[in-house]
């Protein structure tokens, strides 16, 4: 078993974002003499919350994932999650196809590029 302080130092977190994540209702550390305790189950959600954070879910999207009654359920709000990333991926791309261009253009000033005016009216007349 571990402190809240424990816990929060093995994976360099404050103590306040392991209460705030117990308020959100991620976390649910045992009790003792009035003092949070955490096993490695909390250790194994705090790795979870983690990873989701890392790839954009928010608080509510990993305690929906975690409290899924059913496999099924928690790989939904990952699909959702996939396809906003593979949203934000695709965008990202199509700036890169803009810097990349601006950077390698042979004309003195890119914006006043042909090929660039007419990568940015491709893009423009995409939604998002």
């Amino acid at each position: 078993m571990l402190t809240i302080g424990e816990l929060a130092a093995r994976f360099g977190l404050a103590t306040h974002v392991l209460r705030h994540w117990e308020d959100e209702g991620l976390l649910s550390p045992a009790r003792r003499a009035g003092r949070r305790q955490y096993d490695d189950s909390h250790i194994a959600r705090v790795v979870v919350i983690q990873r989701g954070k890392a790839a954009g879910l928010g608080l509510a999207q990993i305690r929906r994932m975690l409290d899924a009654p059913s496999g099924s359920e928690r790989r939904a709000v990952l699909d959702e999650q996939s396809a906003l990333l593979d949203e934000q991926i695709r965008r990202a791309q199509e700036s890169k196809r803009l810097v990349e261009h601006a950077l390698s253009c042979a004309a003195p000033d890119f914006t006043e590029c042909s090929h660039f005016h007419r990568l940015v009216a491709e893009l423009g007349s995409r939604t998002g």
